[in-house]
């Protein structure tokens, strides 16, 4: 879900080069494969084809598995899934042309939370989901969906909640003499963050230069963001500033040091955290997956604790990352793939298999009790089957970011500029965020 960058011209044309290869020109994209079904679903002899595009792997393997699950329980209304895996950027760049061309687009789409600012200017050419969301409500983890809402439709229904939570390292903590279940405030982080660097050499945390998990979580929990309700861009104020202060603070004590590569997802830095390179990182619920894949040695070794606040009353999480699977309004069968969207990602059902299949943290949070939650997977047998215990705890503690028009560029910048600058260079987080804050306005 990863490295938002601005589009440019290059990926314009290169979005248009893929579109002429790979969609077979016309609406082929989103017609249907057999014949003889009508818009609304009806019954049909032969399959329906829906064709999804995505940029990660896993979740096309998650929508070809609901589309088995589906075919058996809806033998009246069968569907085709052809599903395709683009690269990053060339998925929504080439999404975005056919969409703005009016022509080649899927019938369903993945776009990446800090994407979906490109998709809502103006007339979305998506179709609202406010007929499958609005049942739900209650249901639902709602400041989810607001994430791709505009004007009161809703038009992607996201994978997960992304709830912000800390691992800890239990064997560098212990060795240290350190409980994380006394760690309430980032106060106490940095007090045992200097405990664990007297007691074991090692530093506490690491923290990103290249993307935005290490600042944007903290901003959110800290009551602010880097776009107001209104999309107006707030990125330098008071509170900003003081996260971002706070974190310099942390590298300049040696209580924190700079992720190699430069981000939590980065081959080096797996590499560094394997080998138990540090005490503690703070990333979303989805992380999980990261470790599970990438860091077998701490396996039975990491602790999820809720993340430290700066005061007393804040929310001591916050819904990271994301991504949004919409209609687009060129499908030629717009009530059937959102009966099928439906079925995948807002039913009890789909959501169970998100955690079973992905390890996110579903946006139902009536199924977070549910045994299947527990029930054994390579997730479980990490981290242990009391992880949505944990985070039953945090439901209504889980800060909602405002997703806006100018997300993808103040995000940009975030990720290009400021944390390197304020992290690495350790220039005066005051100018950093002007001067970022000036940049995007």
């Amino acid at each position: 879900m990863r490295k938002a960058l601005t589009i440019a011209g290059a990926y314009l044309l290169t979005g248009a080069l893929l579109l002429s290869a790979c969609s077979g020109g016309g609406n082929e994209a989103g017609s249907s494969g057999g014949g003889g079904n009508s818009s609304d679903g009806s019954k049909s002899s032969s399959p329906t084809k829906l064709v999804f595009w995505t940029f990660n792997e896993l979740h096309q393997k998650f929508f070809e598995k609901m589309a088995a699950n589906w075919n058996q329980a809806h033998s009246d209304m069968p569907i085709k899934l052809e599903a395709t895996t683009f690269p990053y950027e060339d998925t929504h760049s080439k999404l975005l042309v056919a969409l703005q061309s009016g022509t080649g687009a899927p019938d369903l789409a993945d776009i990446e939370i800090s994407k979906i600012g490109n998709f809502l200017k103006g007339e979305p050419q998506l179709v609202p989901l406010n007929d499958i969301v609005e049942p739900e409500e209650g249901n639902l983890v709602m400041s989810r969906l607001d994430n791709y809402a505009k004007d009161g439709n809703y038009y992607g229904i996201d994978y997960h909640v992304g709830a912000e939570v800390i691992y800890y390292n239990k064997e560098i903590l212990d060795q240290a003499g350190v409980n994380p279940d006394d760690i309430k405030t980032w106060d106490d982080f940095e007090k045992a963050g200097k405990q664990v660097l007297d007691k074991t050499g090692k530093p506490m945390t690491t923290l990103e230069t290249t993307d935005q998990w290490s600042f944007w979580p903290l901003v959110a929990q800290h009551g602010s963001d880097f776009l107001d309700k209104d999309g107006n861009v707030i990125l330098n104020n008071a509170a900003n500033l003081e996260v971002l202060t706070y974190l310099q603070k942390l590298v300049k004590e040696k209580v924190a040091v700079l992720a190699p590569g430069g981000g939590h997802h980065a081959e080096e830095y797996y590499g560094m955290m394997n080998q138990g390179g540090a005490a503690a990182v703070w990333m979303p619920m989805w992380y999980m997956g990261r470790f599970t894949d990438y860091m077998p040695d701490l396996k039975g070794k990491i602790l999820i604790r809720p993340t430290p606040v700066f005061k007393e009353g804040e929310m001591r999480s916050s819904g990271m990352g994301g991504t949004g699977t919409v209609i687009t309004n060129q499908s030629k069968n717009k009530e059937l793939a959102k009966k099928f969207l439906e079925y995948a990602k807002i039913s009890k059902e789909g959501n169970i298999e998100i955690w079973r299949d992905l390890g996110f943290d579903p946006i139902r949070t009536d199924v977070w009790g549910d045994p299947a939650m527990k029930e054994s997977n390579k997730f479980t047998d990490y981290f242990g089957d009391q992880i949505f215990e944990d985070l039953l705890k945090l439901k209504d503690e889980i800060a909602p970011v405002n997703i806006k028009e100018k997300t993808p560029a103040v995000s940009d910048v975030v990720k290009t500029k400021v944390m390197f600058q304020a992290l690495n260079d350790l220039k005066d987080p005051k100018q950093v965020l002007d001067d970022a804050a000036a940049s995007i306005k």
